[in-house]
């Protein structure tokens, strides 16, 4: 039989052991990708409409990046370039999945990838190579919409690609409503997505406390259709009611970012009470930016000022996005790193996270963010960013690459569009284009932007013999295979 004395070395050695493990052990990471939200839409961004507590006490806490971006300008080629560390231009993964088919326009567009294709490395792979667990909750836009010869439709799912468990939102649903017999676990029925999400994305962080854990959370919100609970849609009606100074006055948008806020702080919390705060990393961002126009017309739906335009425009509103990073003990509180940061450098990120290597992934564009998390004044390697959309957007935006290196940014636009070039230190909104002042610097830019396209093979758009300026404009459904 043990003595008193021998009982309290054991127990005690016990304690340090686990006190070892738990700090060996690396972070969990959790990822939360919002769809079309746009750069300003949040208070700790400077909206005045918006009521985004959680998020703003995420940045209270942590990091708020100024000058973070979206590999692209719609979604699924984001969405592709989070989960591999590449430029959508390298994947040709280069629209949202499944396009638009506008075959009367100047240019004709490539025959892009239109799907993730399963022999690329994901975060999620890479992590469960390092020990993870991974899980993927919500939108996953990366499937093929039509059958690819040869490869099983199941390919192209999350848990063909390095998660664990993979769910969505239930079959029946009415956009952000679950279907009214759906039934939950305490009897009641229905409901709206978000919420539904959030409760599954609870069971992934409480499945998997003890060992370190992926959890890579894809909302819908606020993407169309514009849908959300009743009581905060007229919430918002009320507060804009006394509000005539605002521009845009779209109640039910409100609604909905107040929701994934909500979903947000329940995620934190879940979190928190579990004692994993200390070691588990929140990164925060969105796909692209906030939805401004439509058909060639604008929106009342989002504003991204002091940016100019919005989703699927060359512009910064397009671009330019909200994001948060949380790291307690690593991570200052209430810090801001303006250093532009990118969706393509989550991959290599993730890994230094974990510990684990780029070196076996070749061809990552991104640059792990780590040394900035931890200090955002530290000096980034990386020089310069770009970006490839070579298509027609139904906001009414032509084919475009861009280059952005340290403040100044060129629009290389494909058709006759006049380049631009402009300032973003002195000139935020891009108001005033000196293509035609600063010859040297537009120079340098569109060389370093056509060396970058060869580099990554980017697929460019032709001149189209079936152009017809009668039709421009018309999109066509494209003939099932």
């Amino acid at each position: 039989m043990k003595t008193i004395r021998e009982l309290r070395v054991l127990a005690l050695t016990i304690l340090f052991s686990v006190n070892a493990s738990a700090a060996e052990r690396p972070p969990n990471i959790i990822l939360l990708l919002a769809d079309d939200l746009g750069w300003s839409s949040l208070g700790c961004y400077g909206n005045t409409l918006h009521e985004t507590p959680n998020l703003d006490r995420l940045a209270m806490r942590g990091m708020r990046f100024t000058d973070a971006y979206s590999a692209c300008t719609v979604c699924s080629p984001t969405r592709a370039s989070l989960l591999t560390g590449k430029y959508p231009a390298r994947l040709r993964v280069t629209d949202f999945i499944a396009g638009q088919n506008r075959p009367y326009e100047k240019l004709t567009i490539p025959d892009w990838t239109k799907h993730l294709h399963p022999t690329e490395t994901t975060i999620a792979e890479a992590l469960r190579k390092a020990g993870y667990a991974t899980a993927h909750v919500g939108k996953w836009h990366l499937e093929a919409k039509t059958s690819v010869p040869g490869m099983p439709a199941e390919q192209f799912q999350p848990t063909a690609q390095g998660f664990d468990t993979s769910v969505d939102k239930p079959a029946g649903s009415r956009g952000y409503f679950l279907p009214k017999n759906f039934n939950h676990a305490d009897g009641s029925t229905g409901g709206y997505v978000t919420d539904y999400l959030t409760d599954e994305a609870l069971k992934v962080i409480e499945r998997n406390r003890k060992q370190p854990f992926f959890l890579y959370f894809a909302y819908h919100n606020p993407h169309t259709p514009i849908q959300a609970k009743a009581e905060l849609t007229a919430h918002y009606e009320k507060k804009l009611a006394s509000r005539p100074d605002i521009k845009i006055r779209n109640a039910t948008y409100a609604a909905m970012i107040h929701s994934l806020d909500e979903s947000v702080g329940r995620v934190v919390a879940k979190v928190d009470d579990l004692g994993l705060g200390d070691n588990t990393v929140i990164l925060f961002v969105s796909d692209n930016g906030g939805l401004t126009q439509r058909n060639g017309k604008i929106d009342n739906i989002a504003d991204n000022s002091p940016l100019r335009r919005g989703k699927g425009s060359a512009y910064e509103g397009g671009v330019r996005v909200p994001m948060i990073a949380r790291w307690p003990g690593k991570v200052d509180a209430r810090s801001e790193c303006r250093v532009p940061v990118s969706t393509i450098d989550f991959f290599p990120t993730a890994l230094a996270l974990a510990g684990a290597k780029t070196a076996a992934y070749p061809n990552i564009d991104g640059t792990s963010i780590v040394p900035l998390l931890k200090n955002p004044g530290t000096r980034f390697s990386r020089e310069s960013l770009y970006w490839h959309y070579p298509h027609y957007h139904a906001g009414g935006d032509a084919p475009y690459s861009a280059v952005r290196r340290s403040n100044w940014k060129l629009i290389d636009f494909h058709d006759d569009t006049p380049d631009a070039l402009y300032d973003l230190a002195s000139d935020i909104g891009e108001a005033k284009n000196l293509i035609q002042a600063e010859v040297k610097q537009a120079k340098q830019l569109r060389r370093s932007l056509r060396q970058w396209r060869q580099r990554v093979r980017a697929q460019m758009p032709t001149k189209n013999p079936d152009h017809d300026p009668t039709k421009a404009g018309i999109a066509v459904k494209r003939k099932r295979r």
